[in-house]
């Protein structure tokens, strides 16, 4: 009768430590899955400030807004769906993509570090006879366009990391 009783507490100290070796899976993975989710809302808040300096208080925030609708959208409808096709049917195809987007950011960074150290006359065959627009709509709307395009980068390179 002991040798039973003894035999059914080795089973249930077997089933103890399986159990909490699932827990500590559990936790691993949340754990896993915040830091991932917490890098592809974090990489919004390195995008978007740059993009409101030299407009008015009042137009920063409805800026901010349409950058964050814009990166949501870009979320939702076209990364988020990508990356789930990508790991189900191609996953050997991430890494190409993750070597391109980091090609092309690091040749937006060189070329930000050369327009600054070198900085370069008018193209002669470009008519510099208009003026640079100063119409705050369409610079509004062209560094709007600019943050939401480099977020979509930033955002498919954290997403598929």
């Amino acid at each position: 009768m002991s040798i039973g009783l003894i035999a059914l507490l080795d089973d249930v100290a077997a089933l103890s430590k399986v159990a909490a070796a699932s827990l500590d899976d559990v936790g691993a993975q949340a754990a896993k899955a915040g830091a991932k989710a917490a890098g592809v809302v974090i990489d919004d808040a390195a995008v978007t400030p740059r993009y409101v300096v030299g407009f008015s208080a009042d137009r920063e925030l409805p800026i901010v807004w349409r950058i964050a609708k814009g990166s949501v959208r870009n979320k939702l409808l076209f990364l988020l769906p990508i990356a789930l096709a990508l790991g189900a049917f191609a996953p050997w195809a991430i890494t190409p993509l993750l070597m391109l987007g980091g090609c092309y950011l690091s040749f937006e960074g060189a070329e930000k570090i050369y327009e600054k150290l070198v900085p370069h006359a008018e193209h002669a065959d470009e008519d510099t006879s208009v003026p640079p627009t100063t119409d705050a709509a369409l610079l509004e709307e062209q560094r709007v366009a600019s943050a939401v395009k480099t977020d979509f980068i930033l955002s498919a390179e954290i997403m598929a990391i």
